[in-house]
């Protein structure tokens, strides 16, 4: 447990809060406060952000608490627009996860500031972790849709033209799959500058790929059932948020898998 006694500590822990009452009144029937709360929450959020910036003096998405950091900040933005523009409820998913990723930034992970390594030095840095980081947002939000699906698939129903749960799972993932794909191939791109060779079989590219087969398993079976095995299709979509949970945690933090990526521990 690594509790932080700092400024940036206690921004987080705020945020955390926030989204956590957020979710609470939502859930409650208390829609407008929550949406309050949860506008706190990003406040809070963004301000540990720009701190974190300010102290590393580069953009923070070197290692895990700083990219968990970048995650729950940029949850608020995403569901605002899912909302306005894509017409996807289920705001009360986006507080709750949120929160969640926050956490191994506020107790998991130290915050020690680090250089950046050779590695990292590079003009793709930032566009291949940003674009990961935030297709992994529309997935988890994705993955929350469908298990709402599974759990409600026989009652469901569009309310004030917002879409159910399976298209709305739909939706996130058409958003965040090409924002996959193009974290994989900025990744091959730098690893030829960084390392020599497009791909080097190391564990994290694996996963990386493993779970961007699984969105491509989705998109082909849902061209070719439709809804017609629809909880089906919500299983596909939770089963790639569990290989990306492998590829940003399990991958980095496992001794059994040493790789040239360790620098995200």
């Amino acid at each position: 447990m690594a509790i932080k006694y700092t400024f940036q500590g206690l921004l987080i822990y705020m945020a955390m809060a926030a989204f956590l009452s957020a979710f609470l009144a939502t859930v409650a029937g208390r829609r407008k406060a929550g949406q309050w709360l949860f506008m706190a929450g990003f406040c809070a959020s963004l301000l540990a952000y720009v701190y974190r910036w300010i102290d590393v003096r580069h953009v923070p998405l070197q290692n895990l608490f700083e990219v968990f950091l970048c995650l729950g900040m940029v949850c608020y933005p995403i569901s605002v627009v899912g909302r306005r523009v894509l017409r996807i409820g289920g705001q009360w998913a986006d507080m709750l996860i949120a929160a969640i990723v926050l956490f191994p930034a506020g107790f998991k992970f130290h915050a020690e500031p680090q250089h950046l390594p050779p590695a990292l030095q590079s003009w793709l840095f930032v566009p291949h972790v940003g674009v990961y980081t935030l297709s992994y947002i529309f997935m988890a939000m994705a993955a929350f849709r469908a298990a709402v699906h599974l759990c409600t698939a026989k009652r469901a129903a569009v309310v004030d033209a917002i879409l159910p749960p399976e298209q709305a799972t739909y939706t996130l993932i058409a958003i965040g799959f090409p924002l996959l794909t193009l974290g994989l191939i900025l990744g091959s791109i730098w690893g030829k500058r960084a390392w020599g060779d497009y791909w080097g079989w190391d564990p994290k590219e694996l996963w990386s790929l493993a779970s961007w087969l699984v969105y491509v398993g989705y998109f082909h079976w849902r061209h070719m059932f439709g809804t017609q095995y629809a909880r089906i299709n919500s299983l596909w979509a939770i089963a790639g948020m569990a290989a990306i949970v492998i590829t940003l945690l399990w991958v980095n933090l496992s001794r059994l898998f040493p790789g040239v990526h360790s620098y995200a521990t």
